[in-house]
């Protein structure tokens, strides 16, 4: 089997259909939790979201050289975490210019979101939900597949939470193509002002 390039998304992915599943989020408050950060301290969400804020979920980043299969690429809505971050990472400087944290959210283990923001240069924090913590909080949208070694097999799917006044004031779900979010969340921005 070949390995994909992590940063690349294939032509051929599945298109990942709105199921509801975040529907319930939409005007909820953010919970009072603190997840454990790629900065070694811990975020409490509650704080962040009394700020204007951006949370992105993805289901798990890889490293290059490394493949998850192709039942991987097969999962709607599965590929593209390493371009999602790096659109994020890349367009930082415009949400800073904008007022706007941003942050991600997966269900990875710090230390793998560590090694990843290293590598990728990412200049804001990787928020881990390995204990699924926030995921059973607000019940959020889900689906499994084994990752060994880099946190537990529940995964978030993709989306993107606009955070404001201690609630999620607007989300993004399902996110596709995900090299896209952070353009599309940036454009939404702008909107408003």
């Amino acid at each position: 089997m070949a390995v994909r390039d992590v940063y690349t998304l294939p032509p051929d992915l599945p298109v990942p259909v709105d199921d509801g599943a975040a529907d319930h989020l939409r005007g909820a408050v953010v919970p009072s939790l603190a997840l454990p950060a790629t900065s070694g301290a811990g975020v409490d969400l509650a704080a962040l979201a009394r700020q204007p804020a951006v949370l992105f979920f993805y289901p798990r980043t890889g490293r290059p050289g490394q493949s998850a299969g192709r039942d991987w690429d097969l999962i709607p809505g599965a590929r593209g975490c390493t371009p999602q971050s790096c659109g994020f990472r890349d367009l930082h400087g415009e949400f800073r210019a904008l007022g706007v944290t941003v942050a991600g959210v997966s269900t990875q283990t710090t230390d793998y979101q560590r090694e990843f923001v290293e590598r990728n240069h990412v200049p804001f924090d990787l928020l881990s939900d390995a204990e699924l913590r926030l995921t059973h909080a607000l019940r959020l949208p889900t689906f499994e597949f084994p990752v060994p070694g880099i946190g537990p097999s529940t995964l978030i799917r993709r989306m993107a939470w606009y955070l404001e006044a201690g609630r999620i004031a607007h989300v993004w779900y399902p996110v596709f193509p995900p090299d896209k979010n952070a353009e599309v969340v940036v454009a939404w921005l702008r909107g408003r002002r």
